[in-house]
């Protein structure tokens, strides 16, 4: 038993070598090499590549040239030292910590992923709103970004985003100020700060969040990459909320990422006059769901009864009215007095009750009394005739 529990062990080890050094050696996304993975496992994957042999499936010439070149001089396990050495982890399809949503993912599903922070992933993910969009994004969308990253970490939600600049900046800005959770999900290595302008802001969400990658320590980002990452980020989260977007943006990729993946899709409106709301638009227009705030968006991926407040306008005195009331009360004319006796057929209610109401909101303040003829009193004008649609 003992020596089938170290094999067992060897063998997982293994396992974990070969997916870590993998991460050098493939690109996120690589559905064909997800294929493998599935088929013949991490271990005699990475030995095709590294010691020849015939692939599991065909493959160009050129391709598999490329894998091999990129297999040469692998030391998976100092990657590994150099993660630890940064307070991080490699985590595993299979590990306990391993968010199963991202198996949603089939054959892109990541290799493994690099993780640095001490929360537990799988934990953080079952409960995380991904906000993310535009990085010139106006003044407009970073206050949202900003509220939208404060309110949800409020609620218990982790915010999740790219760290980029702009609304993914904002949002995990508005979580840490909130001393809430956030993870970014990165297009390089976790020891890696890109953009160089958010050093402080990595350094701060790992140390109270996650910082997330496929890549291993010291790789930079690239176009592909960030375009890769997003699939990522759409699995990870419950929703993905778009802040601010052009037709041609990566925050649209992650949203329609999201929405094949059976995930909520939604976005914040703009001024229809503004190219950065462009994209939002059509993505609503597409069916994403339009929020306005945290409270919207907890009421779409929270639990039952977890419901935004409704919303209405201010309470006017006017309100408060019984039915009867308002009814007399709106067949004064706006100018000039009548009286009771038209008051009630044009209201369409018994004289006596007409004089009762009338009385009523005599003591209110809404109407006055000059002999016969009632009119309403100057401070009720402006508020009944605007009720009509009057000028």
């Amino acid at each position: 038993m003992e020596e089938q529990l170290r094999s067992g062990a060897a063998q997982e080890n293994e396992s974990r070598l070969a997916r870590a050094a993998l991460t050098r050696v493939v690109e996120p996304g690589d559905r064909l090499i997800g294929r493998w993975l599935r088929e013949v496992g991490p271990a005699r994957v990475l030995r095709l590549l590294t010691e020849g042999g015939a692939p599991p499936s065909r493959v160009s010439r050129k391709r598999l040239a490329g894998y091999r070149i990129r297999a040469a001089g692998l030391d998976p396990a100092a990657d590994l030292a150099a993660v630890r050495a940064v307070g991080g982890r490699f985590v595993c399809p299979g590990d306990p910590e391993w968010p199963s949503q991202l198996d949603d993912l089939e054959d892109a599903r990541p290799v493994g992923l690099w993780v640095r922070g001490r929360p537990s992933l799988r934990l953080w993910a079952l409960r995380s709103v991904a906000v993310v969009g535009a990085r010139a994004c106006t003044d407009y969308g970073a206050h949202m970004a900003a509220r939208l990253g404060a309110g949800l970490a409020e609620s218990g939600w982790v915010v999740l985003s790219g760290a980029a600049y702009g609304v993914d900046g904002a949002a995990h800005r508005g979580a840490l100020a909130a001393t809430g959770a956030t993870a970014a999900v990165l297009a390089c290595g976790v020891d890696v700060s890109y953009p160089r302008g958010h050093d402080g802001l990595l350094r701060a969400v790992a140390e109270h969040g996650l910082l997330v990658a496929e890549l291993p320590p010291g790789q930079h980002p690239t176009r592909a990459r960030f375009v890769l990452r997003n699939r990522v980020i759409a699995a990870l989260a419950r929703a993905t909320v778009v802040v601010e977007a052009e037709y041609r943006s990566g925050s649209l990729v992650t949203a329609r990422h999201a929405q094949r993946l059976g995930r909520i899709a939604a976005g914040v409106p703009g001024p229809v006059t503004s190219g950065l709301s462009a994209g939002v638009h059509e993505l609503l227009r597409e069916g994403a769901v339009l929020v306005t705030d945290a409270a919207e968006v907890s009421e779409l991926v929270g639990r039952i009864g977890e419901l935004a407040p409704e919303r209405r306008g201010p309470m006017v005195p006017r309100d408060l009215l019984d039915p009867v009331s308002a009814r007399v009360l709106e067949s004064l004319p706006a100018r000039g007095g009548t009286d009771v006796r038209r008051l009630a057929r044009v209201s369409g209610t018994p004289a006596e009750e007409v004089l009762a109401k009338l009385y009523e909101l005599l003591s209110l303040g809404f109407v006055e009394r000059h002999g016969e003829r009632w009119q309403l009193a100057p401070s009720a004008k402006a508020s009944v005739t605007h009720r009509r649609g009057g000028p």
